[in-house]
C-alpha cells in the first residue's frame, strides 16, 4: 500500500515537472525558437551520424552489396587480425599522451605569460603566437627545412658541422617521422583553446586577488592554484576538448610531410587506418567501428580530464 502511494506520488510529481516545462517553453516559445534551426542541425549532422556509425559498424556495409548484420564480427576483427590497427592505436596514443597535454599546458602558459603584457604588446604577441594554426599549411615550411637533400637547412647545417657524412632523408626515416611530426603538430597546436585561455585570464575579477592575498596567498603560484585556475573553469574544459579533439584527430600533417602511408607504418593513426577503409576502400561498416573505437576514446579522455579539472583549488 506504501508503495503504490508513494509510486503516485512520484508520478504525480513528474506530471508536474512536465507541466512546468511545458509551460516555461509556452512562456518562452520565441527564445525556444530562435534556438530551434541549431538543435535541428546538430541533431541531423551530429546526433544522427553518430547514431548511424554505430549501427553500421555491426554489419558489413561497403557500398555496393545491401548491407548484413554480421554483430561483433568488425570489432574482434579489429582488435585480433589487423596488425595495422593495433600499430595504429599505439601510434595514436602516443600522439595523444605527448602532443594534448604538452599543448594544453603549453597554451595555458603561453596565454598566462601573455595576460602580463601591455595591451598593445599583447595584441601583437598573441598574433605572432596564434598565427601558425590559421594560416593553413605552414606547417609545410618544415618540409622545407626538412628536405632529404643537401639544401634543406637541417642538412645543410649537420653537414658544415662535420656531423654528417650524407642528407639525411628525415621523413623516410622511422627514427624521424614520429619526433618531427610530433613537433610540427606542437608548433602549430596554440589554437581556440589558447584564445580561450586569453579571454579567462581577462575575465577574472581583480578583487579576488586582493581577497587571496587577505586570506594568506604567499606567491603567484598559489594564486594560479587557488584563484586563477579555478576562476577559468568553463575555459580550461573547453581548451581540454580542443586539445583531446586535435590530438586523436591527429593525421593531416603526418599526410603532408611523411605521406600516406608513411614509411612502415610507423606514424599510422587510427585516423588513416579510417580515411583508409572508409575513403579508400570503402568497407564502411569496418570503417564505422574504427570511428566508434575512436569515438569511445575521445570520450573517456574527456572524462578523465573533467575529473581531473573538478579538483583544482580543493
Amino acid at each position: 500500500m506504501a508503495t503504490k502511494q508513494a509510486s503516485k506520488q512520484a508520478a504525480s510529481r513528474e506530471l508536474t515537472k512536465t507541466q512546468w516545462k511545458l509551460k516555461e517553453i509556452r512562456q518562452n516559445w520565441v527564445a525556444y525558437l530562435m534556438v530551434a534551426p541549431y538543435m535541428i542541425l546538430f541533431t541531423l549532422f551530429t546526433v544522427v551520424p553518430v547514431v548511424l556509425s554505430i549501427v553500421i559498424s555491426f554489419t558489413d556495409f561497403n557500398m555496393l552489396e545491401f548491407p548484413n548484420i554480421v554483430w561483433l564480427k568488425n570489432y574482434v576483427t579489429l582488435f585480433f587480425d589487423d596488425d595495422i590497427f593495433l600499430i595504429a592505436i599505439k601510434n595514436t596514443f602516443i600522439f595523444a599522451c605527448i602532443v594534448g597535454p604538452s599543448s594544453y599546458i603549453m597554451s595555458f602558459l603561453v596565454a598566462w605569460f601573455i595576460n602580463e603584457l601591455p595591451p598593445k604588446i599583447r595584441a601583437l604577441v598573441t598574433l605572432v603566437f596564434y598565427a601558425p594554426s590559421i594560416s593553413g599549411q605552414v606547417y609545410l615550411i618544415w618540409g622545407t627545412l626538412f628536405s632529404s637533400d643537401s639544401y634543406g637547412w637541417a642538412n645543410a647545417t649537420l653537414e658544415k658541422l662535420g656531423l654528417i657524412d650524407a642528407p639525411i632523408n628525415w621523413f623516410k626515416d622511422e627514427k624521424y617521422v614520429m619526433p618531427l611530426c610530433i613537433v610540427v603538430s606542437l608548433w602549430t597546436s596554440l589554437g581556440t583553446s589558447f584564445l580561450s585561455f586569453i579571454a579567462g585570464l581577462q575575465g577574472i575579477d581583480r578583487a579576488l586577488f586582493e581577497a587571496g592575498a587577505v586570506d594568506g596567498v604567499k606567491n603567484r603560484w598559489q594564486e594560479l592554484y587557488y584563484i586563477t585556475l579555478p576562476s577559468m573553469k568553463p575555459q580550461l574544459m573547453f581548451g581540454a576538448v580542443m586539445a583531446i579533439t586535435g590530438s586523436f584527430g591527429f593525421g593531416g600533417i603526418v599526410d603532408a610531410l611523411a605521406g600516406f602511408p608513411s614509411v612502415n607504418y610507423c606514424a599510422h593513426t587510427i585516423m588513416h587506418h579510417l580515411s583508409d577503409y572508409g575513403g579508400a576502400r570503402y568497407e564502411i561498416g569496418y570503417s564505422s567501428a574504427i570511428a566508434v573505437i575512436l569515438f569511445l576514446m575521445m570520450i573517456g579522455a574527456n572524462m578523465l580530464v573533467k575529473r581531473l579539472l573538478s579538483k583544482i583549488g580543493t
